[in-house]
Parts: C-alpha cells; structure tokens; sequence
C-alpha cells in the first residue's frame, strides 16, 4: 500500500533519482539564498541603527514586506516576473535588453524564487539583529573610535562578535524556513520548469496529498527533520564554545 510505512519505503525512496534532485535543489538554493539573507538583513540592520532623522520611515520600509503574506507576495512577484508583459521585463527592455523568461527558465526559475523569498524574510531577520545592535553599550564604538579604528576592523573586530548569539540564531532559523519553504514553487512553477524548482518540500507535499503516498513524504521529511537537527546542533557547539571562552 503507498500509505503503509515500512523499512522498504526508505530504500524505495533513496533510490529514486527524483528524490536525490529535489534534495541537491534544496541544498543549491539554501547555500545561496541563507548566507545573501543573513547578510542582507546585517546591513538593513546596521542602516537602520543609525540615529538619524526620518530612520523611523526606513525601518518601516524595510520591515513591510514581511507584513504581506507569503502568498500574496508570491502572486505580486509572479506579476513583475512575467515573461510578456511583466514590469522587470519593459525595465530592462528600456535598457535595450532582451525579454527574459525568468519563471519559464529551468536556469532562471529557482533563482527568481530566490529573490522573492529573499524580499519577504530580509525585514524580518533585520529586526533581531537590530535587536541584538541596540542591546551594544556605545562607549566601546567611542573607545574603538579613538583608538583610530576604522568602519570595517569596528564591524568584525566589534559589533559582529558581540551579536554573535543573535546572528547564530538568526541563521538556524533562517535555515528552518527556507529548508521548508515551498508556497513559491507550489503557486508558480509546480516544480517545475523541468524540476529545477522541485525541492524536497514540494516533492514531500506533492507525494502526500498529488500522488497519495504519504509513506514516502513521510521518509522526505524525515530527511528534512534531520538537516534541521544537524544544523540547530552546530549551533550549539559554537554556543557552548562561545560560553566556554568567557569563563
């Protein structure tokens, strides 16, 4: 029976090469779009930190898109995506560049999910390392300052390892949403163009409720549950290290 799970469904699914795409699909996009979210999200932190006039109007600007539901932010992108009439598209063509397919593109499709994931979480994880910015006495940027040390030896020599708990925090969670993320592929491309976008969440989600077999999306996820433990472990080392370091 496909809803009956067994010993068997695991060697069943590690040799279907449909598995092991989604899985490589799903590690492709995360080693790309986890560390250009957690750095996108530090320097809308760092911007907004500042104590300037009218930065109140930034941080909104920059939190919005996380208000939106993923949904909703989906069908607004896949509108500026389109390959015929999309906005990006007459943008680019005032450029004299040609037409691209962004969607419809097996080599475009998941960087394009990349981007809208990317829009709609960047506010968020912002607000955490804002967070963890405020929480920084100012009298250590002013010593740093007159000890004659520059923006960037200020921001890894400082401001990086003193929210070193809140940037591990961010990553693991990070990680978590997007490993699961699947709305993206489930609204836009089905998978598709030629499975470029199938990663193993979709293909979990299409097993249990497309083709019926739950006991194979149960394997799938258990995959995922797995990857998600791994990472929330490493996490901890680098805390425990960090807690053995003080003592």
């Amino acid at each position: 029976m496909k809803g009956e799970f067994t010993l068997d469904t695991y060697n069943t699914v590690f040799q279907d090469p449909v598995f092991w795409n989604s899985l490589w699909i799903t590690i492709k996009i995360n080693i790309v779009m986890i560390p250009l979210q957690i750095v996108i999200s530090f320097i809308l932190a760092m911007m907004v930190n500042l104590t300037v006039r009218g930065i109140a109007i930034f941080r909104t600007i920059f939190y919005l898109p996380f208000t939106i539901s993923l949904t909703v932010a989906t069908i607004l992108w896949n509108m500026m995506f389109n390959a015929n009439n999309g906005i990006l598209n007459s943008f680019l063509s005032v450029f004299g560049i040609p037409a691209q397919k962004f969607l419809l593109s097996s080599s475009q499709a998941l960087w394009c999910i990349v981007i809208i994931a990317s829009w709609k979480g960047c506010g968020y994880w912002m607000m955490f390392i804002l967070a963890g910015l405020k929480n920084i006495d100012t009298s250590i940027y002013e010593s740093a300052k007159m000890d004659g040390a520059g923006f960037f030896t200020t921001v890894f020599k400082i401001t990086i390892p003193l929210i070193k708990r809140v940037l591990l925090f961010v990553c693991v969670a990070n990680t978590t949403a997007n490993v699961l993320l699947f709305v993206p592929m489930q609204l836009l491309t089905n998978g598709g163009p030629e499975g470029s976008t199938n990663v193993l969440m979709y293909e979990a989600y299409q097993s249990a409720f497309s083709y019926g077999n739950r006991s194979r999306s149960a394997v799938m996820v258990t995959v995922l549950l797995i990857l998600i433990i791994l990472i929330c472990l490493v996490q901890f080392k680098f805390l425990n290290e960090k807690e053995e370091g003080r003592a």
